[in-house]
């Protein structure tokens, strides 16, 4: 009776969190199945579903502490598995970014022209205090370590990114905005990408639209064939967490994970937001509306995952940006950078308790992410050895070249025609 009503708990918190944050509206999705046996279970040894989400900030600390905690991840994933050339998106089977965590989550997930993905962590993570220091001399406390560097699609989203869509990901990705347009979050998914061109956007484009200042103009971008456009800012207000948005894309899309049917099924991975400087501005309390929402998705994932969120639910989360490392002298070394990451991953996070409010983490981020590395490592050699796969990749239905080559769209505003020539 405990498990099932756990069950009964876990499937209406995802319920009400995709029906609040995601725009559905289905009364009949809050009525939990009668029974649990009519839907597939994972054969003994499948493995979980495992799933990376990225927090998206505007801090300092929300910037290091997510591309620390994914450098520090990939090192020890390839010590362990023996493979130097491991990679974060070998270990996971979907990712979800907000703002910078999306920048981060199509950097590791965009497969290159060799098939593999384009940037390991510790280069993308170079990559970005490169970038940062030449273009804003190294961090702001204001805007963080993204948002001065990737406010429009061209530059070095452009350089990085060039014509790629969202079907060029060797797994699936889901980018959240807000649409200005129809007043609403919007996800861009590449499970929606391999089936419409309607719904395929460039990388480029994506990652400026969920960065997109919500104080600025809004980053207007078109799907690849022009049929779906979308007036973006940054989501970070009702989807700075995304942890939920990448929950329920599982559990409700069978044809990609037929097995799973529950938080038993799944193994989740939250790399979430720190503490930040006091409230300076009207941007101020925009963020702090942001984190407020990030900590109730937080909150309420743990509440479903119930006793299995210490199994199978991971939150790394930083409690605020060390003082040290805060002087606008100090930022600008990269060298003090790192340091400052480290810091961060030393730290013990404020975890979320069942029906008990929260306390402190009994290990710091750092040996959480060991034993994450352990447990992802157990979940390959599970999968191997299993002749069943946990997960059935969903492919294009109308294949296409690779968006690396130039796609001209031509529109008719008036039809709503389209031709999308390929070179």
């Amino acid at each position: 009776m405990a498990i099932v009503d756990a069950d009964r708990l876990s499937y209406e918190i995802f319920s009400i969190l995709e029906s609040k944050f995601l725009g559905f509206d289905d009364s009949k999705k809050l009525v939990f199945p009668a029974s649990s046996a009519a839907s597939p279970r994972a054969p003994t040894g499948a493995g979980r579903v495992r799933i990376l989400s990225i927090d998206g900030g505007d801090s300092p600390s929300d910037s290091l502490l997510a591309a620390a905690a994914l450098t520090r991840l990939e090192s020890s994933l390839c010590l362990r598995s023996g493979d130097p050339s491991a990679r974060i998106a070998d270990f996971f089977d979907v990712a979800a970014g907000s703002g910078s965590g999306g920048v981060l989550a199509a950097l590791l997930f965009t497969k290159g022209y060799d098939g593999r993905p384009l940037f390991s962590a510790a280069d993308a993570l170079r990559l970005l205090f490169a970038e940062s220091r030449r273009r804003v001399g190294g961090f702001s406390a204001r805007r963080g370590l993204f948002r001065g560097i990737f406010r429009r699609s061209g530059g070095l989203f452009r350089r990085i990114f060039g014509e790629w869509t969202l079907r060029d990901t060797v797994k699936p990705v889901l980018i959240p905005c807000y649409d200005l347009a129809t007043g609403a979050p919007f996800v861009f998914s590449r499970a929606d990408a391999v089936e419409a061109d309607a719904y395929d956007f460039r990388i480029r484009e994506v990652c400026a639209a969920t960065c997109a200042d919500a104080g600025a103009a809004a980053v207007e971008l078109r799907s690849v064939d022009g049929r779906t456009r979308v007036a973006a800012v940054g989501g970070g207000v009702v989807l700075a967490n995304p942890a939920a948005v990448a929950i329920t894309h599982v559990l409700h899309n069978r044809q990609e994970f037929p097995f799973a049917v529950g938080v038993d099924d799944l193994l989740l991975v939250s790399l979430g937001a720190g503490g930040s400087a006091p409230a300076l501005g009207a941007a101020d309390l925009v963020r702090i509306a942001g984190e407020g929402v990030s900590d109730m998705v937080d909150q309420a994932v743990a509440m479903a995952f119930g006793q299995r969120r210490t199994s199978n639910y991971v939150r790394i989360q930083a409690n605020g940006f060390a003082s040290g490392n805060c002087n606008p002298r100090t930022r600008r070394s990269s060298s003090r950078s790192m340091e400052a990451a480290e810091e961060l991953l030393l730290q013990r996070n404020v975890e979320s308790l069942l029906f008990r409010g929260k306390k402190i983490s009994e290990h710091t981020n750092a040996e959480k992410l060991e034993w994450l590395a352990g447990e992802l490592i157990q979940e390959d050699e599970r999968r191997r050895k299993c002749p069943i796969p946990t997960v059935i990749p969903k492919h294009a239905m109308t294949p296409r070249t690779s968006s690396a080559t130039t796609i001209t769209t031509v529109t008719t505003e008036s039809t709503g025609s389209s031709t999308s020539p390929v070179h």
